[in-house]
Order: structure tokens, then sequence, then C-alpha cells
């Protein structure tokens, strides 16, 4: 269960990523495939993300005179060349032998940030330290994603790392109390990574007689909000909830003192009849009322949705399973090209739409359907 010969041509072929998808499942393996692009139970979820997009519409704005389209934005200090990020997606050694290092190459040529996952296959300080190939050793431009566990010491051990490595933002994924059932791995048996591959993060380095070898992630239902207090006492480093979906959970978070939330339903792969992260959005929006920038995840496949985010209250979406689909097909020159499509079509989004910049998109462009409810 290794990833294929990549074959940058048919990334260069692909129009679109749902070209790119297509032209990644023929070199994936099959078991691969599916713990990529599968989600819990019905997959009810997994498809709810991607068909909201497409039942929003966009009405233009003309004779703006704008120009081309500024698409910089500022994320939490962050400057970044698009409000696009690479979110968090493990195992990227599964789609290409170069892992996530590939990944953050291509995420720094481009001046975006890349979340890497707690359950990278490649180590933090590999995964920074590529980043800053690509910028003249420059400060990473690399997030870690972190799940909180029971082992609290284990926890502050990653932590430290992450510091070290120079990454400045901690992204803890608080909707993982349990690990959800994804029938699609149950089915092909995939329940461990093959061998030789690991979750490289997760090596003991705090007990002399384990020192090296990898644990396993452990989800905990005692994750609390006690657990964000501990984290805030423990580091300094900038923290986002990821996996915010209700309401009431924004505004205790305001409270917790977080830096920013990330509006996501895991792609759909922890509980499934969620409603699409887009659909979250506007609710959570709300409750934040401009304290903290909100993101989000699930479904972004077009620089269209991500002008439709903009307007309903993001500051920025990061994109998870595309940048696999590009890594099989290409490794770092298909990631490359899934952040050139996106940058290509926001632009002319934004163009056609009347925009200069991704912070004057206004809601005013968007329309429901009239069986709508608009969220």
């Amino acid at each position: 269960m290794r990833a294929s010969s990549p074959r940058p041509e048919h990334a260069g072929q692909a129009l679109s990523l749902r070209e790119l998808e297509f032209e990644a499942r023929k070199q994936l393996d099959p078991v691969v495939y599916d713990f990529v692009a599968g989600g819990a139970e019905d997959e009810v979820t997994v498809r709810a993300n991607d068909s909201a997009f497409l039942r929003i519409n966009l009405v233009p704005r003309v004779l703006c005179g704008k120009g081309t389209p500024d698409l910089a934005v500022n994320l939490l200090g962050q400057p970044t060349t698009m409000p696009v990020l690479i979110a968090p997606t493990a195992f990227h050694r599964l789609a290409h032998p170069e892992g996530e290092c590939a990944t953050a190459r291509a995420a720094a040529a481009a001046g975006v940030v890349m979340i890497a996952s707690m359950a990278s296959t490649v180590a933090i300080e590999e995964i920074a330290a590529a980043a800053r190939e690509q910028t003249a050793g420059a400060r990473p431009s690399i997030w870690f994603q972190l799940y909180i566990q029971p082992d609290l010491g284990f926890t502050e051990a990653i932590i430290r790392r992450v510091e070290a490595s120079g990454c400045n933002t901690l992204v803890v994924s608080v909707d993982s109390p349990i690990f959800g059932h994804r029938e699609r791995d149950e089915r092909n048996g995939f329940h461990n990574l093959p061998s030789g591959l690991c979750c490289e993060n997760m090596r003991w380095a705090n007990v002399e007689a384990k020192r090296g070898q990898p644990r396993d992630i452990v989800f905990s239902p005692d994750l609390s909000w006690r657990h964000i207090e501990w984290l805030r006492k423990t580091t300094d480093l900038k923290i986002v909830l990821k996996g915010v979906m209700h309401p009431a959970d924004a505004g205790l978070a305001i409270e917790a003192g977080v830096d920013a939330l990330i509006v996501s339903n895991h792609g759909g792969r922890q509980l499934d009849t969620v409603p699409a992260a887009i659909e979250l959005l506007p609710a959570i929006r709300g409750a934040v009322a401009g304290r903290v920038p909100l993101l989000i995840d699930g479904g972004v496949r077009r620089g269209t949705d991500i002008v439709k985010a903009l307007a309903l209250g993001a500051a920025a979406v990061a994109i998870g399973r595309p940048v696999l689909w590009g890594l099989a097909v290409a490794g770092e020159e298909g990631v490359s090209r899934v952040l050139e499509m996106l940058r290509s079509e926001l632009v002319r989004a934004l163009t056609l739409c009347g925009c200069s910049s991704p912070n004057n998109v206004s809601r005013d462009l968007l329309r429901f359907p009239p069986t709508e409810k608009p969220w």
C-alpha cells in the first residue's frame, strides 16, 4: 500500500480540482483513496460540504473599474498571498514518498500557510525545514494541528518541539473526543500504516526506555474547556480552535481567549449528518461578532467557493483533500498546481464580481434559491 510513481504531466492536464481527483484516484492504492475520500458512516456530511456551495449563487457587480484584484491577506500576523491555507491532513507519505516535505515546499513557494497535522508521516522539524528551503531561511509559514493528549506531559513535549521549529500557531482539533466511524476503512481493513511509516510527531522522547518509539494518538472523551485553559497557560503560541460548529461554543471560545476559529466538521469524517461547514458559518459569525478571525474548511473546490465563504464571514478557507490529490499525481509540483488553480480561479471570480480584494467581498453578492433559507 504505497504511492504510485507520480506523473507530473497529469497535474498539468487537469483543469480543475475535480479532474485532479480523477487522476489521483488512478494513481492511488484503492484503500488509500478510500481513506482520503471517505467519511463517517453514510457520508451525508461529506456530500453536504460539496453540494452546499453549489446551492449558493453569485450575483456580480459590473462597471466597478477595480483592476486586477490583490489577493494578499494577513492571518494572525502571518502575511499570505491569498486567503487559502492548507488544512491539516494525515499521512502524506501514503500519497507521495516525500510526503509533508513536498507539501511544505509547495506551500512556502506559493506564500500560503500550511497547517501540519499531528498525524504527519514526517516530523514537524523536517516539515519546517522544508518550508525554510523555499524562504531563504525565514520563519516557516507552518502552523501545527494538535490533538490534546490525555498525557499532558507528552502533549507539552510536542508543543515545545513545535515552538523550537519556529511555528507560531497551534490549531487545536476540538471535534474529536472519540474517533469517527469510517466504514470504508473498516471494510478495507485499514487500521495501521504500512511498515516503515508512522506518525513521526508521536515518538517518545521523555521516557528513556521507549525513546524514539512511536505511540498512538489518543482521543479522549474527557476533552473539555479546562484543557484549553491549560494550553493557554502552557504556551505563548497563538491558539486556533478547529471544529467549532455551534454558536454557543464560539462564544465560549472567545471567553477562553483563543485567537481564531476554524468552522469545520472535520471533512465529514467525525459525526455524520452535521450540516455543511458553509451552512454553519453565518451563525458563528454572528456569535463571534468580529472579535476573532473565522476560517473555514470543507468542500472548497473552486475560486467561486472561496468568494462565497468570504461573503459569509470567513477571513480565509483551508483545503484538505485536493492537496493530497495533487501530491499523489505529481508530488510538490502537484500541490503547487492545486494552489495555482485556486489562485487563478479566485482572481477571475473576484474580477467578475467587481471586487478589488478579499477584504471587500460583501454578502450582497450572494443569492439563495427561493426554497433555501439563507443561513
